[in-house]
């Protein structure tokens, strides 16, 4: 437990009069704050403030340095005081209770004066007041400058993950289909190998290179369900049984997904001996499946290009950081990064007015905005429903509306929701500044924002200045 120390009037004063904020009060005023002053000796790790505590005292770091942590948040908040300084509860504060846990990082003294002397020391010291008042303004905006930081971090760890596995999908299947390409192309090596000592005509080899070359134009793709493919894979391999080809399960596979039928292997059939039959349903395999795998490739490595860009877009990397903007391309690329939020149920509807003109803006805060706006209708719609993003001209403005299904915003909120802090979400799960944020950055940029909601159809609506606007304040 931390102990009081035993300290005379005049003493204390000589040591508040090193703090910045009390150095130059009156001598009267001084010796009434000593006299009434607690100062208490802390050693390393001492606690001075649990946290929940009563916020009933002002703290007066007289040497050493305090620290504060909340451990009951999913996402702690921090705080250090040094010699010099004042903390705890201020003038006009409305903390009720401590959030956090106070503990000494050093030897230390305090000196606490507790809350019911608050207003006889504003009376005898009134200039002290704009001082305290300056100290909790300075508080609060350190606090929100942390918690939107802390925010946009969390927002950061969030699009990341979902990158990183958007990225992995399309990674794994392009290697994979290079591992099976090799096999594929040894094992078209060697089959090739195998025609060339059999002695084939002219008219045979023309005959199997023609047969590659317009396989996919007389073979078209065609689409089967699991049980469909398993019962042509059946049958295929049933007629490699018959015609006696080494492991036809090999095969069998890589034909139907070719889409061979029974009659182009009757044709082969009669056409070859059943040795070279063997040799040739092995050449073309493997020339289809080098064919699918190319396309699996240059598919896998579209779709990490397509996520690529989609972050260069988003970040506007490499751009300035205001110009034209053409709010489709950052809705689509805000789109494709919270494809891992939307894949799971959310049915995109859109309604572009692809005739708009552009937004004089900073792309990427402009992004910021749909991602919020975005994430939180997913949310309202716990994960599945209609996500509806519409834009529009309205005289010298551009209309973006982001709407959803979701149950909606209950009216005694709604004033409330673009409020610092404020949030529905439970603790740990947001912080109350998304939507700050966004009216933040709509605000900078000259526009407004609105929200209608009712049960089913909640839409928020983002206006902005065109391009070709005059600057001035947003109406």
């Amino acid at each position: 437990m931390s102990a009081t120390t035993s300290v005379s009037v005049d003493a204390l004063i000589a040591e508040l009069r090193q703090i910045p904020a009390l150095g130059d009060l009156p001598d009267d005023g001084l010796r009434w704050l000593a006299s009434q002053m607690i100062v208490v000796d802390l050693q390393p790790g001492e606690q001075l403030l649990a946290e929940g505590s009563p916020a009933d005292r002002m703290i007066v770091i007289l040497e050493g340095e305090i620290a504060g942590r909340s451990e009951r948040q999913s996402a702690p908040r921090t705080f250090t005081a040094r010699a010099g300084q004042i903390t705890g509860m201020l003038p006009y504060s409305r903390l009720t209770h401590f959030p956090l846990s106070t503990r000494a990082v050093m030897h230390s003294r305090v000196a606490i004066l507790y809350t019911d002397k608050f207003d006889e020391m504003l009376r005898r010291m009134p200039q002290l007041g704009p001082r305290l008042v300056g100290m909790l303004s300075d508080r609060v905006r350190e606090n929100t400058r942390a918690d939107q930081q802390r925010d946009k971090l969390m927002a950061l760890g969030k699009l990341s993950a979902g990158l990183a596995h958007e990225l992995n999908n399309p990674a794994a299947a392009a290697r994979r289909a290079a591992s099976d390409l090799r096999e594929a192309f040894q094992a078209a090596r060697s089959s090739r190998l195998h025609l060339d000592g059999r002695g084939l005509s002219t008219e045979d080899r023309v005959y199997l290179s023609r047969l590659e070359c317009d396989w996919e134009k007389n073979h078209p793709q065609v689409a089967m369900d699991s049980l469909e493919r398993s019962d042509r894979v059946d049958e295929i391999t049933a007629w490699l049984e018959k015609h006696h080809v080494p492991e036809p399960w090999n095969l069998a596979a890589g034909l139907v997904d070719a889409s061979c039928d029974i009659a182009t292997l009757d044709g082969l059939a009669a056409r070859f001996d059943q040795e070279t039959l063997v040799d040739v349903l092995n050449r073309l395999t493997a020339s289809f499946t080098i064919g699918r795998l190319t396309g699996e490739i240059e598919s896998s490595t579209s779709r990490i290009s397509e996520l690529v860009a989609a972050i260069k877009e988003y970040s506007w990397m490499d751009q300035a950081p205001e110009q034209e903007v053409d709010v489709h391309k950052g809705i689509e690329s805000t789109l494709i990064m919270l494809k891992y939020r939307l894949k799971n149920g959310i049915n995109v509807i859109r309604g572009y007015d692809r005739g708009v003109p552009r937004v004089c803006a900073s792309g990427s805060e402009l992004n910021q905005v749909w991602t919020n706006l975005i994430d939180n209708a997913v949310d309202a719609m716990n994960g599945k429903g209609e996500l509806r993003i519409r834009t529009a001209a309205e005289l010298d403005r551009v209309l973006v509306e982001i709407g959803d299904n979701g149950p909606g915003i209950p009216e005694e909120i709604r004033d409330r929701i673009f409020d610092p802090f404020f949030t529905t979400k439970p603790v740990g799960e947001g912080t109350g500044l998304g939507l700050d944020t966004v009216w933040r950055i709509v605000q900078k940029h000259r526009g407004e924002i609105r929200v209608e909601s009712r049960p089913g159809d909640t839409r928020f609506q983002v206006r902005l200045r065109t391009a070709a606007s005059p600057k001035g304040e947003a109406k």
